[in-house]
């Protein structure tokens, strides 16, 4: 379900709703079913009519109040304002006695006895983020926060993305703490106050729909149980016990105590290396650990364990082993590519075309042009690839299509995505108008995107849309291979190895050596028939083995 449609309300508003009792009648994908309400209260407004349909998930839909006395309060709330208000039951109920506080110009509940503030929720970073990571917080509880100002990294399903500040104020409270994983979007995150005085008075706010998160986190893993006890026969003497390895202290510094400051690049390639972030020196500011500590980072050496007295064969006991398996959790970039890889495999009928290409000549102008142009750029032979690949794109439009379930989208533009590997997961970033720009263009915005995609530093309209992506194995020495496509892209070519081949010469006498490239096409067949990825391969084969015409 990602939408619904209130098929009915079954309470009017003042009404009582008792504990199970049916609100409204909900329409589901798959049926309509009962909303019935989890405790005893009073139905103060609805806000969304009865019929309504597609309504997203999430959406305030009614307010519901713990009294009768304070449903007239909430008679004038529109769907507006509940838009940028928590749900009733995180914001305190107004005071009977006391008179309605004034309109602020900041977001607050009718009736709320807490000062002017606003709540600051977790924003969809990417066009697929369902829900992310708060890495890092960036300020401090009563910091001033300027416009623009960093306020937190968040981890989205395709990067590390800083979070700015809105508008000016100061940081009243902080909901959700640093490394809390699977936050959903909507979750208030923070509060941020336009008034220094007013932070006093969210020292003991918190917001439901974070308590109830922390509430449902699973439990950590029990600790692992002790190696088994072994009895050793009743006639041998009773010997010291041999001291375990990890006892046995290790020649390294002591580990750090405190809070350890890691960007969050490191972070990942220390979990992905089993490295104990407690041992590794931060060279970073404050010291913070960066990339280069963990890359550079060597455990230090067990001291060597003191030479146990001799054991009767009788009692010897092998030592139980420290583990068969290490748990990796599983980050939200990773998980999200599990679920679209899936989802293209499973949806998109994919065919596959492959075809030889005799780089030579490629190789040839390569090395002239690479003489010419200037110390910090050096071409490619993807840069190459890429551009045969927009060219074929623009000759055979058909390729540089997407499928948007109504229509085919024919693109005007050629933007190929890159496919990049970082410590984090797959993400492909986008060489923007390919078809119009020179190598040396092309070979820049590769580097700069690949080394922003491995530290995780991204910007989300650099890695989403595209119209064609390009997967590029060769450099590890695979020959060929196919590659799933990227949706809703209609084509994504997998490029091999080059290697050394006898070809016919060209008098047709004899055979010459040539250097030879394996490509594999994907295609979606219902975009793309059968010889129109064919045609496609043709032109991006003749383009490279004549690049001179990649001029034209």
């Amino acid at each position: 379900m990602q939408m619904g449609t209130i098929a009915r309300w079954e309470k009017k508003e003042g009404d009582k709703i008792g504990e199970g009792e049916l609100i409204a009648e909900v329409e589901t994908d798959k049926a309509t079913v009962g909303f019935e309400s989890v405790e005893e209260c009073y139905l103060a407004k609805i806000l969304v009519p009865e019929g309504t349909r597609d309504v997203p998930i999430g959406a305030v839909i009614c307010i519901t109040v713990e009294k009768p006395e304070y449903v007239d309060a909430f008679k004038n709330y529109t769907l507006d304002s509940a838009a940028s208000t928590p749900p009733a039951a995180s914001v305190p109920p107004p005071q009977a006695a006391a008179p309605s506080p004034p309109t602020q110009p900041s977001p607050q509940a009718p009736g709320s006895s807490y000062p002017p503030h606003m709540q600051v929720t977790l924003p969809a970073l990417s066009p697929t983020m369902t829900m992310g990571t708060v890495q890092r917080w960036e300020k401090k509880v009563g910091e001033k926060l300027n416009e623009g100002d960093l306020l937190a990294e968040i981890e989205t399903d395709k990067a590390t993305i800083g979070f700015e500040v809105q508008e000016e104020g100061y940081l009243a409270k902080i909901l959700v703490p640093e490394g809390t994983r699977d936050v959903p979007l909507g979750t208030t995150l923070c509060i941020i106050v336009e008034k220094e005085s007013d932070i006093p008075a969210f020292a003991d706010y918190q917001d439901t729909a974070v308590t109830d998160m922390k509430a449902q986190a699973p439990p950590p893993p029990p600790p692992p149980p002790p190696p088994p006890v072994v009895a050793t026969p009743a006639a041998a003497p009773p010997q010291p016990a041999v001291p375990s390895t990890a006892a046995v202290p290790t020649a390294g510094p002591p580990p750090r105590k405190g809070r350890i400051l890691v960007s969050p690049l490191a972070k990942k390639m220390a979990a992905e290396k089993g490295i104990d972030l407690a041992q590794v020196k931060g060279t970073g500011p404050d010291g913070r650990i960066t990339k280069k500590d963990v890359e550079s980072f060597v455990p230090p050496k067990a001291a060597p364990a003191p030479a146990p007295e001799a054991v009767p064969a009788a009692a010897a006991v092998a030592a139980a082993p420290v583990g068969t398996f290490t748990d990796i959790p599983i980050s939200n970039i990773r998980r999200v590519i599990a679920q679209r890889l899936m989802q293209s495999k499973q949806t998109i009928p994919h065919y596959y075309l492959s075809v030889d290409v005799n780089m030579g000549e490629v190789l040839v102008l390569r090395k002239e042009l690479n003489q010419e142009v200037s110390d910090n750029v050096k071409l490619s032979v993807n840069d190459f690839i890429i551009k045969a690949s927009a060219l074929a794109c623009l000759k055979v439009p058909e390729a540089n299509s997407s499928w948007m379930d109504t229509v085919i989208r024919q693109n005007h533009v050629v933007d190929v995505s890159v496919a990049v590997s970082t410590p984090a997961g797959l993400i492909t970033p986008i060489v923007f108008n390919a078809h119009i720009k020179g190598l040396a263009s092309i070979s820049k915005d590769v580097v700069s995107l690949a080394t922003k995609a491995r530290e995780g530093k991204l910007q989300p309209h650099e890695f989403q849309g595209g119209t064609f992506t390009i997967s590029n194995l060769g450099m590890y020495g695979i020959k060929n291979f196919s590659a799933i496509i990227n949706p809703p892209q209609a084509c994504i070519l997998a490029v091999g190895s080059s290697e050394k081949r006898l070809v016919p010469a060209d008098n047709e006498k004899g055979f010459d050596v040539a250097s030879v490239m394996s490509v594999t096409l994907s295609c979606d067949h219902r975009v793309v028939d059968g010889a129109v990825g064919a045609q496609w391969l043709a032109e991006f084969k003749n383009f490279l083995e004549k690049p001179v015409t990649m001029l034209l």
